[in-house]
């Protein structure tokens, strides 16, 4: 079956449109930052928003500018002190690096299984869950003991060592499982039109 027949083309322009404004929207988060100068409180943590972008939507950038600018010095001295997040806030922007970790852990995770050519048990999906998962979890890690909690509570290194780990295996483990279920969710109205169509088999 030919694809270049059965996708329309409103879908394609839809799709590019959606990477466009993604890009943009990145891209205004960058412009803030590191142009305006809006830095956040580590070197680490100005590449969280930017990067959350691709991936937050249309929520990125209202996110930022309510959550990540007031978090700048520049932001306290023209506005005074940050104002004091709820826990429910608190606790989402907590799970950013997280999500950060995990989008780069499929960007470079990905394309290195594919290219590698190794299988688990004779299936390539396996190698490429456990570099993601190896890739995501270290980002996580070192975020967390050089730059987060670690550092903020002035913690030991071997006590840290654990914070740090623990954080970044519950994490993300979390995150996959969570996001492997919003994902089917929201690509259920999208599959569908596909077996509708015939352009998709079920397995």
């Amino acid at each position: 079956m030919n694809m270049d027949n059965t996708i329309p083309g409103w879908l394609t322009a839809v799709s590019w449109a959606f990477v466009a404004l993604t890009l943009l929207r990145a891209a205004a988060i960058l412009y803030d930052v590191y142009g305006r100068g809006y830095h956040q409180p580590t070197g680490a943590t100005d590449v969280v928003w930017p990067v959350t972008a691709p991936y937050f939507g249309p929520l990125a950038l209202p996110a930022y500018y309510r959550r990540g600018r007031p978090r700048s010095e520049k932001w306290q001295k023209e506005q005074g002190n940050t104002p004091e997040k709820s826990l429910p806030a608190a606790t989402a922007t907590g799970g950013m690096p997280g999500g950060v970790a995990s989008a780069v852990g499929h960007v470079i995770g990905v394309p290195l299984a594919v290219l590698s050519g190794l299988t688990i048990a004779g299936q390539s999906p396996w190698v490429m869950v456990l570099v993601i998962a190896v890739i995501a979890v270290a980002l996580l890690f070192a975020f967390e003991y050089f730059f987060s909690t670690v550092p903020t509570r002035g913690l030991s290194s071997g006590e840290g060592l654990t914070v740090a780990l623990l954080i970044a295996l519950v994490t993300f483990l979390f995150l996959m499982q969570v996001g492997l279920i919003l994902g089917f969710l929201t690509g259920y109205p999208a599959v569908l039109w596909l077996v509708r169509r015939g352009i998709k088999t079920t397995a």
